[in-house]
């Protein structure tokens, strides 16, 4: 009688009949063995493999430890674990395994990244959780949104400078937003892989450094802004009052995301999908009629897509594609992108302040709210104000321009878009 034993040829194992079933039996189960092994984690883990784990370990600890973003930072810290356990590479059938490999369910759920799906349910949920009274109450404060995303196209140009190419460098620009949801948005269009340039070019695909930058550095806003904000103020500014906002007629804030949608989509059409959605949840948050859709889309589904979407993007980043020098330029641009923004918004509230009557004063530090990590960079702002004076609350203040650079970011990414696709 016969036994089949395993014979390694190439990467698989083979088996036939054969008459010796006493060493042969042995050394095919050696074999066997040794195939397995080759399967595991243990044999394909590399340096970069481990580096990435820990990465992904770092934001899950800076979640959990200091409450940096964590609804963020725990699902991307997570799916970099994920993303970077060693799996054994079929080279020789060209076939890549993994959790992204054709058909699996990570790659059909990664599809909504790629093609831009999320980020405009998330902005419909941002909508119906935001209020745009501050905003509403003293609508010159849009200016210093406006002046944050100085951050975008300063990022934009240093980008073209380091020697992306121009649709790379208008995708990484977006990181000076500090708008997590429209970087991805933009990357889907600009940098996923598949775009060709007017000189047979192929453009690189950057969704992953780019997404898990613009989230780390939101993530990492009440770290990086504070230093800026001190070095460009003074003490006198800082302990500025502002005067409180008047309150806000129901019709107000149910006019407001029509108008606002009819102006910012004239002026950048082509980011219809992320302002639409984002004042269309606003107006079933103001209606008062719609509860119910305004309830799902702040909580059940921004709650959803933000799992899904952490994940996806998190587990995008396999060390043999992430831990790269175009990655490191990233991630360096944007840190920069990110002060610069941050600076921008400062600098201009304290000519707004110069320019403003004496009894409408404006506390320069709100500037640095125009960036649109909503709503933690008010949230800085109100802290350095108490810091500063324990009686200075500038939080409905500071959420007027935070508010304002969420639709800023967006508005400078369909004029992106306009020029670059």
């Amino acid at each position: 009688m016969g036994v089949r034993i395993g014979t390694l040829d190439g990467d698989y194992l083979r088996f036939a009949n054969n008459p010796k079933m006493d060493c042969e039996h042995n050394a095919g189960a050696l074999i066997g063995l040794k195939y397995f092994y080759e399967f595991t984690g243990f044999a394909n883990v590399t340096g970069g493999h481990l580096f990435m784990i820990l990465i992904g370990l770092f934001f899950i600890f800076l979640a959990i430890k200091y409450d940096y973003e964590p609804l963020l930072l725990i699902p991307i810290g997570m799916g970099i674990i994920i993303g970077n356990i060693p799996m054994f590479q079929a080279i020789d059938f060209n076939l890549k395994l993994g959790i992204y490999e054709p058909g699996s369910v990570m790659n059909i759920l990664y599809s909504g990244v790629v093609n831009g799906w999320y980020p405009p349910l998330i902005f419909l949920g941002i909508g119906a959780m935001t209020d745009f009274s501050s905003l509403i109450s003293n609508p010159r404060l849009m200016i210093l949104g406006a002046a944050a995303q100085i951050g975008i196209f300063a990022t934009f140009l240093g980008a073209l400078w380091l020697g992306f190419a121009p649709p790379e460098a208008g995708a990484i620009g977006i990181i000076g937003g500090a708008d997590g949801p429209t970087a991805i948005f933009i990357s889907s269009k600009l940098a996923n892989g598949l775009n060709i340039m007017a000189n047979g070019e192929t453009v690189k695909n950057l969704i992953g450094p780019i997404a898990i930058a613009a989230y780390s550095y939101m993530a990492l806003v009440p770290v990086i802004q504070p230093p800026v904000i001190n070095l460009l103020t003074t003490k006198k500014e800082r302990l500025i009052k502002m005067k409180p906002p008047r309150a806000v007629s129901r019709l107000e804030k149910i006019i407001f995301p029509i108008i606002g949608l009819l102006l910012t989509a004239f002026i950048s059409p082509t980011a219809l999908p992320l302002l639409g959605m984002l004042f269309f949840g606003n107006l079933l948050k103001e209606s008062t009629v719609t509860n119910r859709l305004a309830d799902t889309a702040s909580n059940a589904l921004i709650n959803t897509i933000t799992i899904i979407l952490g994940v996806t993007v998190g587990a995008s980043t396999q060390a043999d594609v992430f831990l790269t020098t175009d990655s490191v330029l990233i991630f360096g641009l944007g840190a920069a992108s990110f002060i610069v923004a941050t600076a921008g918004g400062v600098i201009f509230g304290k000519i707004m302040n110069w320019l403003s009557p004496k009894d409408r004063p404006i506390n320069p530090m709100i500037g640095a709210a125009g960036v649109s990590a909503v709503p933690d960079s008010a949230r800085v702002v109100q802290n350095m104000g108490l810091q500063n004076d324990p009686t200075n609350h500038l939080l409905m203040h500071a959420m007027a321009p935070n508010v304002s650079g969420v639709i800023g970011s967006a508005v400078g990414a369909g004029i992106l878009l306009s020029f670059l696709m």
